[in-house]
This record gives structure tokens, sequence and C-alpha cells, in this order.
């Protein structure tokens, strides 16, 4: 056999414009061997581990805020651990308390003024996800960090057709003050992909529909393209069988090792061609037309897709703002005729606080549909909830007091088994809030040690 240039370690398998990685042989090395009439060069972001990453099943994480705090007596457990009681802004969760975790203690302390005066809700939504203080300005000189989510996206989004998504149900403002001398910016986002860009929200369920499956995207068209990919899986395997001649004993082992992938890589294909599900929405899914008349019905559509897009593995990791912080978004279906956000400004008047249970009621029981609904979502050998990060809370603790600590906060699922749900856990108060972010970054294999104001992981978790 004839020596030559060491084999490239970015080195691919090529078939019918799509490159496939190979695994790290001994002829990468300098003693290595080369077949250019069979191999390529160019770039895989799916060439690392292979054979694992094709029998785990994808964890997903999903960030939702609710605006204006809460009435906190009715969000707290009384008990702690496994044991603990639904209070009644919780009871619609009764069917997914196994699945729930509430975190009591949690602080966001970059939302406090820090001598900015007056904002606090501007500062609660822009700190949420970044951990961030937010600069103060109602123009467009708008400063603040990366989000939690976008950071995750930064790392995992390349492994689905989308990144990220940002969902929400009011339309939001870049510039212009919203708050105290805050920009628009800082209420109507919560998802920054830097410290200057705020990820922009779609409010709109068809636009969301359209940018997952496309507005002319077919089942047949799926199916074609499903096909093909099996075809390219052939035709690799052909070249590898050609190389698997030409290198030593080790590397051989190590490409019947990469072969078993490929076979899993096609079983699985051969299961979506059966299925038919790979980036296509359910058989009894159909485009929305439009941005529902009723807030619930809006709210329940735009859970609805989370779960679609989760279920076909279109993108893991996803925002949802059911409003703009600071809302004053009122509510006929459940008998609230007020204001939110002045109705938040109770004073403890017995007819307010009343309002703002009934919000806080209306709100839960959307999250709890959505969890039901990733419940009994089948994946694999349990549901689509199991392989789930999905943290809902608020900037602030209690709408009249503008508080940044004792935070609102629940956690849905297992994280594909990382987590030990179905506890109420109570926290040293002022816990960082982004600890909570790093035990999530860390459950989707990220070596995270900080993010944002963290000082560690967040205990207990496991």
């Amino acid at each position: 056999m004839k020596r030559v240039k060491c084999m490239d370690r970015r080195t691919l398998l090529k078939g019918l414009g799509v490159a496939i990685g190979l695994p790290l042989l001994e002829a990468m090395t300098p003693k290595g061997f080369f077949n250019n009439t069979v191999l390529a060069e160019g770039e895989s972001s799916a060439a690392k581990a292979a054979a694992p990453a094709a029998a785990r099943l994808p964890v997903r994480l999903a960030f939702i805020s609710q605006p204006n705090g809460m009435w906190m007596e009715n969000f707290t457990p009384t008990k702690e651990g496994s044991d603990f009681d639904l209070p009644p802004s919780l009871q619609p969760f009764d069917e997914v308390k196994a699945e729930l975790m509430v975190l009591s203690g949690l602080a966001q302390d970059n939302a406090n003024a820090k001598g900015d005066g007056g904002g606090d809700h501007a500062r609660s939504a822009g700190a949420f996800l970044t951990g961030a203080h937010p600069f103060k300005t109602p123009g467009s000189n708008i400063k603040l960090g990366i989000s939690v989510d976008q950071f995750a996206a930064n790392t995992i989004g390349q492994q689905t057709y989308l990144p990220s998504m940002e969902l929400g149900c009011d339309t939001g403002r870049r510039a212009g003050d919203c708050d105290s001398g805050y920009a628009c910016a800082y209420v109507s986002n919560i998802s920054w992909a830097n410290e200057t860009t705020p990820m922009p929200k779609q409010v709109d369920p068809a636009s969301v529909f359209d940018r997952m499956f496309g507005k002319n995207f077919g089942q047949f068209d799926m199916h074609r393209r499903m096909a093909e990919r099996k075809s390219i899986l052939d035709y690799v395997r052909e070249d590898a069988s050609r190389l698997q001649k030409q290198v030593g004993r080790e590397d051989q082992h190590k490409l019947d090792e990469y072969s078993n992938s490929l076979r899993e890589i096609e079983r699985r294909i051969e299961n979506n061609l059966k299925r038919k599900e790979a980036l296509l929405p359910p058989p009894n899914f159909n485009r929305p037309s439009g941005i529902p008349q009723e807030y619930p019905d809006h709210i329940r559509l735009m859970y609805d897709l989370m779960v679609v897009a989760f279920q076909t593995d279109c993108t893991r990791v996803s925002t949802f703002q059911v409003a703009s912080e600071g809302s004053n978004r009122t509510f006929p279906t459940i008998g609230v005729t007020g204001a939110h956000h002045e109705l938040s400004h109770h004073g403890k008047k017995p007819e307010n606080v009343e309002a703002i249970k009934k919000i806080d009621y209306f709100y839960m029981s959307q999250f709890a549909y959505f969890l039901k609904k990733l419940k009994n979502t089948k994946e694999g050998s349990g549901s689509l909830l199991d392989n789930c990060m999905v943290m809902l809370g608020s900037g602030i603790g209690d709408g009249d007091q503008h508080n940044h600590d004792e935070l609102p906060v629940l956690l849905a699922g297992r994280g594909g088994g990382s987590i030990k749900s179905g506890r109420h856990i109570k926290y040293p108060k002022e816990t960082p809030l982004c600890n909570l972010f790093v035990s999530m970054l860390q459950r989707m294999h990220m070596d995270v040690p900080h993010f944002g104001d963290s000082n560690g992981p967040l205990a207990q978790l496991s």
C-alpha cells in the first residue's frame, strides 16, 4: 500500500451533497494513510460521538414567563419534600404533581434598582433569563446580556432545524419608554441573543407553524427527503467499506463501530419513514388560521405549537412570554374586567386580591394544560415530559411590593432522568435564580460553571 499524507481529523465521507463525519482513526496520525478517491474534506456539526447520540433521547428546554408577579400565599406550598400540598393557585397541577417541582427562595438580584430608581417591571423581565442588570435608556441604546435559552441554543441549536423558538402573545417594541425611563425592549422580550439584541418573538400561530414546517410543506415532500437520506447512508456505507480495506486492524474495529452507528441512524430514518413524524406536524394538527380571538385559545395554541416543535425535534429550546411585563390585559373570560397591572398593586384590598387570585389560577391552568400535553405525548418508553425541563416563573414576587426575591418558580419534567421531580424545595433566601439555569445547562451536557450572577449549580434537583 502506498503511503501518502496524513488523513485530516475533519475528513468526512460524502454522498449526494451530505457529509458524515468519521470517528478518530489511527490513520489520522502522521503514520496513517489517506485515500482521496473515497474521502473529501468538509465540516460537520454532528460528527461527535455518533453512536451515543443515536441512542440517547434529546432533552428539551422551555422557559415561560408570567407578568406582574403573583399572590404568593396561594402559590407557595406549606409543606416541603415529596409530600407537599397544592395551594389554591397550583390546584390545576393535580394530574401532573409528580412531574412538578416548586422551588422557593430564588431571587433575581439584578432586577433590583441598584440606584436606577423606578422601572421594576422592565428590570424584572430583562433580568429574568439573563441574570444581567438592564442599562436604563428610553431609546435604542439598550444593553443587557445573553439569556439562558440563547446560551443553550448556541451550543445545541445546530442539532435541530430551528436553533430555538421565541413565542409570545403580545407584540413588542425595541425602543421607546415603557417603564420609568427603560426602553420597551426590556418589558417586551425575555430572550436575548447578546447584550444589545433581543430575539424577536412570534405571536401569530400561523407564522410559527410556517417557520417550523413551511407554507407548502407536505407529507410527500418529507417522505421523499427521508428516503433520500437513507440513500445517502447507503452511498456512504459503500465508501466506508472501501476505506476499511486500506487501514490497520485497530482502525477497522473503529470503522465497524462507526458502521453500527450508521445502521442505528438508518433504523431511526426507517422508523420515521413509517411514522412520518420527523419535521412533520402530527396528522391531527392543522396549520392555524391566525391569532385566536380569545386570549385563552391563543395561549393554548402557542403551547400546542411548542409541544409539536419538541415532539418533531424541530427545536429543543423555546421561550414563551405569555404577556409583556407590566401587562394591563383584562380577563373577561374569567370575570375579571380590571387591568392586570393595576390590580397587581392591590394594596391588600380584598376585591383586588380576589381578582389577582383568579388571574394567577388562569395562568397556572394554561401551564398545566401544556404539561399534560407533554405528559400524554409518548416518547420512547416514557413521555415527552420525561425528556423536558420546563421552567415557569416571574422576575417579580409580589406585584404590590415589586420584590425580586421569593420568586414564583416552577420546574417541570425529569430532564431525561436527571431530575427527581414531584417535590417542593425551599432554598435559603436570596439564592440566585441563575443557579437553576446552571443546573439546567449542565443537564444538557454543557460545561457551564456559572451563568449571570450565579454562584454555582442549584442543589437538590437530583
